[in-house]
């Protein structure tokens, strides 16, 4: 009973607005404490509040246009996480539990295309109108493919690496050709944004005719997206860059 009459006693003492008290540290940063029973202050934290959801957009445009407009965690700093070729997050620092606020999911819409599938003439000419980038092979292969003449695809003059077919060559004429092999194509895989990487392909056709493509690079266009992506958000960003509220990891 003493001790808790001279606690309360000790309490009566010291006024409410005494109890907090609000410093200015040597980084500048402003921290509020309060004094306890015993004179020890003890620092208040600020309540952390974290998006209950990340927006969700589709453009590395967006994401620019998101970072610049500083609406929201005004002046605070992010990392800018290119995961793959297709996503982009933008993630907070660490808070005070261990764990990092994801404010934006930028994801690419990307045509599919079925590698290492056959598909009819019709397929792959629509396919290599609406979903490569125009490029001397690709236009190649529209040519062999929209002028294949015969059903039967020969085997003879095939060495492995180039096939002959016969193609059309005007109204009542035709001419075997070679058709290349590897092709260097660029398919729409990564933002619309950004330059869309060229890889190594395997054309090959068969009776139907029909015709597929194969990729042939190991998967190394992935890197090249990755790098692409980095270099758009470095260039259109430098300004958040160099006020240290951006930083890009790749």
């Amino acid at each position: 009973m003493i001790k808790e009459a001279l606690k309360y006693l000790m309490d009566l003492s010291i006024k409410p607005d005494e109890r907090v008290v609000d410093i200015t540290d040597a980084e500048g940063n402003n921290r509020t404490f309060i004094i306890d029973s015993e004179g020890d202050p003890k620092e208040v934290k600020p309540l952390i509040t974290r998006a209950t959801e990340p927006l969700r957009i589709n453009t590395l445009t967006g994401l620019v246009e998101y970072v610049k407009a500083n609406l929201e965690r005004t002046n605070s700093q992010f990392f800018l996480q290119v995961l793959d070729e297709k996503t982009v997050l933008l993630k907070g620092l660490l808070d005070s539990l261990g764990g990092r606020e994801t404010l934006i999911i930028a994801e690419a819409i990307t045509p599919t295309f079925n590698y290492g599938y056959f598909l009819s003439t019709e397929e792959l000419i629509i396919a290599f109108q609406s979903k490569f980038v125009q490029t001397k092979d690709r236009d190649l292969l529209l040519k062999v493919v929209g002028n294949v003449k015969e059903e039967n695809v020969r085997e003879t003059g095939d060495n492995g690496i180039a096939q002959a077919v016969t193609i059309k060559t005007g109204v009542a004429s035709a001419a075997d050709v070679l058709v290349p092999n590897p092709v260097n194509l660029a398919p729409y895989r990564t933002f619309l944004e950004v330059e869309q990487p060229t890889s190594n392909f395997i054309f090959r056709m068969k009776d139907g005719p029909v015709g597929a493509i194969f990729e042939a690079d190991g998967g190394a266009w992935r890197n090249q997206a990755i790098a692409n992506v980095r270099e758009y958000l470095a260039t259109e960003l430098e300004s958040e860059i160099e006020k240290e509220r951006i930083t890009i990891i790749a």
